[in-house]
């Protein structure tokens, strides 16, 4: 399977979700922008995959990255940064949303794992994704980040040259 195949329209999702619930695979989702691929979101795709039988990435579109990061991002396009999540080994699929939170493409692929980052808590994560996953059977993991590694630092560092 070509990496570019991994990457779901939205309208899919449905049909894709069912298909792994018919074959019994617990399936693992996580979200964010990806704008510049590291080894600490590789690290992070990678133990959120270990958690279950199928990793769904859900990628920010390029709007709502310039409203969560700033008028300069995203440094990729949203066709770009789907096709390298994509490319990786421990992902399984990719779908963009427009929205600059998950919610709707949450209640959309129901997931058993809804994976995030070690910043966030159940208390501080947004309510409204927490109670998509909720209501739809899942559960909420959360993983450490790799110290140093951020798409921040090395936009630092590259400034810095």
């Amino acid at each position: 399977m070509g990496s570019e195949s991994k990457i779901l329209d939205a309208s899919n999702l449905p049909a894709w979700r069912a298909g792994l619930r018919t074959a019994g695979r617990r399936l693992v989702v996580t979200n964010g922008c990806f704008d510049l691929l590291h080894p600490g979101h590789v690290a992070y795709l990678e133990s959120a995959r270990a958690l279950g039988d199928a990793l769904l990435v859900g990628l920010n579109g390029d709007d709502s990255v310039r409203q969560l990061k700033g008028p300069s991002r995203p440094l990729n396009t949203e066709s770009d940064r789907a096709r390298v999540i994509a490319a990786l080994g421990c992902v399984d699929a990719v779908c963009i949303f427009p929205e600059m939170r998950a919610t709707r493409f949450l209640g959309w692929v129901q997931p058993d794992i809804y994976v995030k980052g070690g910043d966030y808590t159940l208390e501080t994560i947004d309510q409204n994704e927490r109670r998509a996953v909720e209501e739809g059977g899942g559960r909420i993991a959360f993983l450490a980040f790799v110290p140093g590694k951020s798409t921040t630092g090395l936009l630092e560092k590259i400034q810095r040259l």
